[in-house]
């Protein structure tokens, strides 16, 4: 066991697992080809797994979960820190000594007759500045063959901490008796610690992806002074080949992952711009050698909701998922052995089985064949957009930084911050109007600020003051905009044609960053001029472009109140800065 690796602080912390879980069997995974394949033969054995159509969909397999275990559970996810106001209003807290306690009499002896996986993990590139060691145990080979695409794993992670580092997030998960009354994920931010339990769904168990690039690395990023933000990350290429990088953070259902991989529209492909994914998620962000902010992708996959991802929409996330990618809780069809779901763009045929696991007809059918959170996990490498930069150790310069949310009438199409800490007042604000899909009514104002809401490790309000201290520290600051592509008209439609058309907007907002074009100012920030966003071969007349551009005052009035109450949540605590901007949004409005 020990050949593995001779760190003691990782030996010690081991050791003391295995005392709580008692297992059967323990394997250490070196990241190697030969390992790998054996896994997936020994999952496909015990059905955890099921191969797919080897010539259609090479090296790809099927997963299904429990039916009562398919999505993040926010109910039963803790931020434990020692006080509860520095987890702040916005997160579940509960003591450490309290979560110690419940999680020791939930894992104790859960291993008894399974084998442990001790999966050595690294968030961004190996040797990268920005790149964070993590070490998950678990007992699901499903785990495992999920962290092999979605973060770099294996011997050369253990190499990176060497002998006596103690700078790693302790992750340990079992999916115990998969008991939803039990199912827990607890945070221990000043332990650098995540505890997982009852869960075998990819967003509860994959500890890299938001309890670590997130919840864990926006507490250790405070500490020591970089960022860990839910945003994409992506380049624009100019027919000159210069390439501008922009992040850009959405809650769900605001079309993120099909921004981050966007096709430009015919007119500017035919002229030479094209778009490069450096990541679909997640964005760590660090001040530069040239005093600007520098941006990576933590994750060395994708996550992905499969219902909506079709040709038309995303044609680049379908195609990363032709080889290398696991499918959960998708439908198969039994005819060819492959995946479908609702929005592949495929029609389906009449021999299927739904995501449950029974016969399914497209013309009886009174249930979607899909969960709407069913998934695929697809290596990066296999987009056919990403970035050639993908995995520079630097990551790549931000020349802008972009919110956005889904807003029926308040937000105009695109608009411009007037400084960074406007920006930040932008983003704190930020919102989304529930659609029909959520459970509740329809139209409700949510506010998911930086779309961070549900992976902020910390207090919020303390979260704000970080992105203000950072534009201290920042010689060469990007803009920040904010853009809302779901402006609809009185029938209810979206006036803005969406998807591939966004790189209009996108174009205006290099445009602004490199002092390009001008932009008119209003109560709430700069919004373009209508001339200058690029309209050609769109059937939007100029009438509904500038319609699209304008704001309402009396809505604002009403954004601003929002604004205000959400605010006052958090004690006196939000930072000066930020009440200030909202007072000056106010005498704007008057």
């Amino acid at each position: 066991m020990n050949s593995f690796t001779n760190n003691k602080n990782i030996l010690a912390w081991i050791d003391k697992v295995v005392a709580l879980t008692s297992p059967k069997n323990i394997v250490w995974i070196d990241g190697s080809t030969k390992q790998i394949n054996e896994l997936t033969q020994e999952a496909c054995d015990t059905n955890e797994i099921m191969p797919l159509n080897q010539e259609k969909l090479p090296n790809c397999y099927y997963h299904r979960t429990r039916q009562d275990d398919v999505a993040r559970m926010e109910d039963r996810t803790f931020i434990c820190t020692r006080e509860e106001i520095d987890a702040g209003p916005t997160n579940n807290w509960m003591s450490p000594a309290k979560a110690h306690s419940l999680g020791r009499s939930i894992f104790k002896d859960c291993m008894k007759d399974r084998t442990m996986y001790i999966i050595p993990y690294c968030m961004g590139p190996i040797g990268s500045p920005f790149a964070k060691v993590g070490i998950e145990v678990t007992d699901s080979i499903y785990v495992v063959l999920n962290m092999n695409i979605m973060t770099r794993i294996g011997k050369q992670v253990l190499n990176m901490l060497g002998a006596e580092s103690n700078d790693f997030v302790k992750g340990l998960h079992s999916k115990c008796e998969l008991d939803k009354e039990k199912r827990y994920i607890f945070h221990f931010p000043e332990d650098n610690a995540i505890w997982s339990c009852n869960s075998a769904y990819g967003g509860n168990v994959l500890l890299g992806k938001k309890c670590f690039a997130l919840r864990i690395a926006s507490y250790l990023g405070r500490k020591e002074s970089w960022m860990a933000e839910h945003m994409l990350i992506l380049g624009i290429e100019n027919p000159q080949g210069e390439v501008k990088y922009v992040a850009a953070a959405f809650p769900s259902a605001c079309g993120k992952t099909n921004l981050a991989m966007l096709i430009p529209p015919e007119i500017y492909a035919q002229k030479g711009y094209k778009v490069w994914t450096v990541g679909d998620d997640i964005a760590w962000i660090r001040v530069g050698h040239d005093g600007r902010l520098y941006a990576v992708n933590p994750e060395s996959g994708f996550f992905g909701v499969a219902p909506g991802t079709g040709r038309n929409s995303n044609a680049n996330a379908v195609d990363a998922t032709s080889k290398d990618t696991i499918f959960t809780n998708v439908a198969l069809n039994l005819d060819d052995n492959t995946v479908w779901w609702e929005g592949l763009g495929a029609p389906p045929t009449k021999n299927m089985l739904d995501w449950k696991g029974n016969p399914w007809d497209y013309e009886t059918a009174t249930e979607k064949a899909a969960h709407p959170n069913s998934r695929f996990t697809s290596p990066a490498k296999n987009c056919p957009c990403i970035s050639p930069e993908w995995e520079s150790p630097s990551g790549v310069p931000l020349s802008a930084i972009i919110f956005g949310g889904r807003r029926a009438k308040t937000a105009p199409l695109v608009y411009e911050a007037r400084d960074w800490n406007h920006g930040v007042f932008v983003g704190s604000s930020m919102a989304s109007e529930t659609t029909a899909a959520a459970a509740g009514q329809v139209g409700v104002v949510r506010r998911d600020p930086m779309a961070m809401l549900p992976f902020c490790g910390y207090n919020m309000a303390d979260y704000f003051k970080h992105w203000i201290d950072m534009g201290a520290k920042i010689d060469k600051l990007p803009k920040i905009f904010n853009v809302n592509w779901f402006r609809t008209d009185e029938n209810g439609k979206f006036i803005w044609p969406g998807y591939g058309e966004n790189f209009r907007i996108l174009d205006w907002i290099i445009k602004r960053c490199e002092d390009k074009v001008d932009a008119k100012e209003l109560a709430i920030g700069y919004v373009p001029n209508a001339d200058d966003i690029n309209m050609e071969g769109l059937s939007l007349s100029k009438e509904a472009l500038e319609d699209l551009l304008s704001i309402d005052k009396d809505l604002w009035i009403e954004e601003s109140r929002g604004i205000e109450e959400f605010y006052a949540k958090f004690d006196g605590r939000i930072p000066e800065e930020l009440t200030k901007e909202l007072e000056k949004l106010k005498n704007n409005l008057k």
